[in-house]
Order: C-alpha cells, then structure tokens, then sequence
C-alpha cells in the first residue's frame, strides 16, 4: 500500500500509522510526504494529542483527481498487455 493508497481510502492518518504500515523509516516517509504536500495533492495538519505532537494527513481534491487519472493510466496499460 502506498501513501496515496492509504489516505484516498481513509480520511485522514498520522504518521505513525503511515510508518507502519509502509513499512518506511521517519526519514523515508518524510521525503516522499514532501513532495506530495508541495504539489498539493495532501493537506498536513499538526495538532495535539495531549502533550505529544500528532501530525495527520489527508488527500485534496487535486490529489484524489491525480491519483484516479493514475490508477487509470495503469489499468489501460494492463489491459494494453493482455
């Protein structure tokens, strides 16, 4: 499951679950949410849950749109397989 995966199916996630889930170090995971904020496609929200730090993220509309036009590139590539 990747990120996009994970947020398009849930409203949103912390960090922590992204972590375990992908199976990714803090610094991993970090480098690939960056860019997907940067071009819009996640909305970070840091909060708090009670003293400690609780990052979430959770897909826009511009990132639900590309990743359904990318999902849908793949299956005509599969389809162009067959």
């Amino acid at each position: 499951m990747g990120i996009m995966s994970a947020l398009i199916v849930n409203d949103d996630v912390n960090f922590k679950f992204l972590k375990e889930v992908l199976d990714v170090t803090d610094g991993n995971l970090a480098s690939h949410l960056k860019p997907l904020e940067e071009n819009k496609f996640i909305k970070v929200h840091k909060g708090f849950l009670g003293r400690k730090t609780n990052t979430t993220y959770s897909i826009t509309k511009a990132g639900e749109k590309a990743f359904k036009q990318h999902l849908k590139a793949l299956e005509e590539m599969i389809k162009g397989l067959e």
